[in-house]
């Protein structure tokens, strides 16, 4: 990223960090700060390890995410240490010495074994060490106090204009990507051969991307977490639904769309809940409760099931009945940045010791908080014809309630999803999804 504010957007972002560190430490009654980045962790009964996943309380700090065996520690007052480990080694590659914009915020200490960055670390008594257990000595070994997580997580939420920078370029490389991607369904190809046009696209491999894509064609759209990715394309593609990611100095986006292969009923069913998703993408603004967005989401996307005729009843009635929930059967959304589904969704406080419900009935919202200036939301309603939830509504009392031709000439479509990446403005919401796609 070449924007010449980056660096001052950084300088500030430290500053936020080593504020809600000092707070984070006085609540647990600690002196230091202590992120190890993590390291590799090793299959069982091989000795090869899983793809390494850095600490996301470390790359809240540092734009590092292939960094295992390093540390960061962050006492108050002080500037921050980065402990880099660069190892003698000849079977990998080093990583180079740290450089860039973000370095001079930091004192740095470059070692070549996990033994060498020991005396760089205060001592482990007076230390809030946030990570996991594996590869750390013992001394070191994470507490994980629950204060000063509570109090970090919390107001993660609240992302920093550093922070909505890197997502907004996440963003650009999603968008790019998944334009590459219909580009490959509309050719014919198979859901392993989109993937790689996407993988390609984006420029990040499985390992690099924030979570692993979802590429359906057809039925396989029903399928919330489909993941298989048939190596041969079927014989006639009717539908895509693509969920996939991009990452950028640690950060995710997160964007779905969905595609019918011809100008048919179920693209008509798409463009209505595209102008629905954008209605409650809308409705990200500070004070609302996101809880009311996904019950408003109900609302719309039963209406739109009783405009294409699947149901008989009015969609208030579909949400009394719980029969919206067949068709809709997930949250609407979550928080998004350092992770896909990012900490503290349900947070009543930064103390941690209180939780907002979700409401009755909908156990799978992984957000309850109110929103607020900063917050970075997802928005995702979808609308699924999935034969489990289908064979329990048709045996219960609401099997009225629903036109079974339709839901079978919508079946061979799997479903719909579409979502957006949305940042709480003082103001006018920004869709960092919609600005990535409108580029050229």
């Amino acid at each position: 990223m070449t924007d010449p504010n980056t660096a001052s957007l950084y300088a500030r972002h430290i500053e936020v960090l080593q504020a809600r560190a000092r707070i984070a430490l006085e609540r647990g009654g600690f002196e230091h700060l202590v992120v190890p980045s993590g390291n590799p962790h090793y299959q069982v009964f091989d000795d090869r390890d899983y793809p390494y996943a850095v600490n996301p309380q470390f790359k809240a700090w540092v734009p590092l995410t292939r960094n295992p065996g390093s540390w960061l520690v962050v006492t108050p007052g002080r500037r921050p240490k980065l402990i880099y480990l660069q190892p003698r080694d000849y079977w990998h590659v080093v990583p180079e010495a740290p450089v860039g914009w973000w370095v001079e915020h930091f004192d740095v200490a470059v070692v070549r074994t996990a033994e060498e960055a020991i005396p760089h670390l205060p001592p482990a008594a007076r230390c809030a060490i946030l990570g996991e257990p594996q590869g750390v000595r013992a001394e070191y070994a994470p507490n994980n106090p629950a204060a000063v997580v509570a109090y970090l997580e919390y107001h993660r939420a609240f992302k920093t204009p550093y922070e909505i920078a890197m997502m907004r370029e996440a963003s650009r490389i999603g968008a790019h990507a998944h334009r590459a991607a219909e580009a490959a369904f509309r050719h014919g190809l198979s859901e392993f051969d989109i993937h790689l046009a996407y993988c390609a696209a984006a420029r990040q491999d499985a390992n690099d991307l924030p979570y692993g894509n979802i590429v359906a064609l057809n039925e396989h759209g029903a399928v919330l977490h489909y993941t298989q990715l048939d190596r041969e394309a079927p014989a006639a593609s009717r539908s895509f639904l693509i969920d996939a990611g991009a990452s950028y100095a640690g950060y995710a986006c997160d964007i779905t769309r969905t595609y019918s292969a011809r100008d048919d009923d179920f693209q008509a069913m798409v463009d209505a809940v595209d102008a629905a998703q954008q209605r409650m993408c809308a409705q990200v603004r500070s004070g609302v409760d996101y809880r009311r967005i996904h019950l408003d989401a109900h609302l719309a996307l039963a209406g739109i099931l009783r405009d294409h005729g699947v149901l008989k009843v009015s969609a208030e009635a579909a949400v009394e009945s719980g029969v919206s929930s067949t068709f809709f059967p997930h949250g609407v959304g979550h928080g998004i940045g350092l992770q896909v589904h990012d900490v503290a969704g349900f947070a009543a406080a930064d103390a941690g010791t209180a939780t907002l419900a979700k409401p009755d009935g909908h156990p799978y919202l992984r957000l309850t908080r109110t929103i607020a200036p900063g917050m970075v939301v997802t928005i995702e309603p979808g609308i699924y014809f999935i034969d489990m939830l289908l064979d329990d509504l048709r045996a219960g009392p609401n099997a009225a309630s629903v036109d079974w031709a339709r839901v079978a000439a919508f079946r061979p479509y799997g479903g719909i999803r579409i979502e957006d990446d949305v940042v709480c403005t003082e103001s006018e919401p920004l869709n960092l999804t919609r600005e990535a796609f409108a580029r050229p």
